[in-house]
């Protein structure tokens, strides 16, 4: 008969061999407790480095470009810019000099599951499933104030950790490091998925990104050209997303959070916009408040959410693969931001 420890290893020999492993209760314990043992304590990060030359005098509020964006998104009329979290005063609280810190943008440090040893356990875990090498070959300077620590000797961000997650779902799905092709990235915040999509595969794909935030749309065309990406991925405004389009036949949308965060009529949009253009794929990262991420919802402006799963069906899409965000369920309970993951493939036909 078999002990539990004796099942442990015989299941983890098949595992492996997908690039996962079982992890005990008691090793999640066991890292907790070596990493609140270390120099630097579980909300001690990494220094910050000094900002780059140019950026003070450019990330500025009165910068002719974002004043120029902040107008000519102000006269839209359309649903995309309507707005619920995102409120003026939501934007307020970031930073344009540390747009990278933690913020509306990416949460990194404020939450119990945002501790030092939830790095610590993420980096294990994507470690033994990371089938493109993703760690070994981006790396993370931690530059505009994004959140970073140490681990096993390497610089680790939720940004970077984020993008080999979410890189690692599209390979399993998609073998992304097959095709060629554009990727649209809506809600782009700063550019963090398409600058990694850009690092990740520079001679396959192009990113273009949008928001219907200005300020995200200034600093992700600071980031992507500051970074020497912009020769893959390029931000587009909301304004000229239709004729970018146009041009630019998309095969994957990503929207990662940012659905979560605005109301139903712009998602209506959103989703209306991607059919119409035939984008075969949308890959869907809800905010892990509604069921973990099982489930799509919006934010309306008096704070109701809406499911809104059922948008996509009435133009087309399918639903082709739902799972967690780390498929080992410790992970998923104490792993960096657990969300679900949503694929979904539009049903008509001519595909681009």
């Amino acid at each position: 008969m078999l002990t539990k420890r004796g099942l442990a290893a015989l299941s983890n020999r098949g595992l492996r061999a997908l690039g996962g492993e079982l992890v005990s209760n008691f090793e999640i314990a066991r890292l907790r407790d070596a990493w609140s043992r270390r120099g630097r304590g579980t909300d001690d990060p990494l220094p910050v480095p000094s900002l780059p030359d140019g950026a003070l005098d450019y990330l500025r509020e009165d910068n002719p470009r974002l004043l120029e964006l902040r107008r000519r998104y102000a006269e839209m009329k359309h649903d995309a810019t309507a707005r619920s979290l995102w409120s003026a005063q939501h934007v307020t609280g970031i930073d344009l000099q540390r747009f990278r810190a933690d913020s509306a943008f990416v949460w990194q440090a404020r939450t119990d599951d945002l501790r030092e040893v939830n790095y610590a356990l993420t980096f294990s875990h994507l470690r033994n499933t990371d089938r493109l090498g993703l760690l070994d070959r981006l790396d993370e300077d931690g530059l505009f104030g994004a959140v970073t620590f140490d681990i096993d000797g390497k610089r680790m961000s939720r940004d970077l950790l984020d993008v080999v997650a979410e890189l690692s779902f599209l390979e399993e799905t998609l073998e992304i490091s097959e095709r060629h092709g554009t990727v649209l990235d809506i809600g782009a915040g700063y550019g963090r998925l398409a600058y990694g999509l850009a690092r990740a595969f520079p001679e396959r794909l192009r990113v273009l990104c949008t928001d219907a935030v200005p300020e995200a749309t200034f600093l992700s065309e600071y980031y992507l050209r500051f970074r020497g990406a912009d020769g893959v991925a390029r931000a587009v405004a909301l304004d000229e997303l239709e004729a970018a389009l146009e041009k630019t036949p998309v095969f994957l949308a990503s929207n990662v959070h940012s659905f979560s965060e605005i109301p139903l009529r712009a998602i209506r949009w959103w989703v209306a916009l991607l059919s119409r253009h035939r984008v075969r794929y949308v890959m869907v990262v809800p905010n892990a408040d509604a069921a973990g991420g099982i489930r799509l919802q919006s934010t309306e402006p008096d704070g109701e959410a809406l499911d809104w799963g059922n948008v996509l069906d009435e133009h087309g899409y399918r639903l082709l693969m739902l799972r967690p965000k780390y498929v080992l369920p410790s992970v998923q309970r104490h792993g960096l931001s657990p969300t679900h993951y949503h694929l979904y493939e539009w049903c008509g036909s001519d595909h681009r």
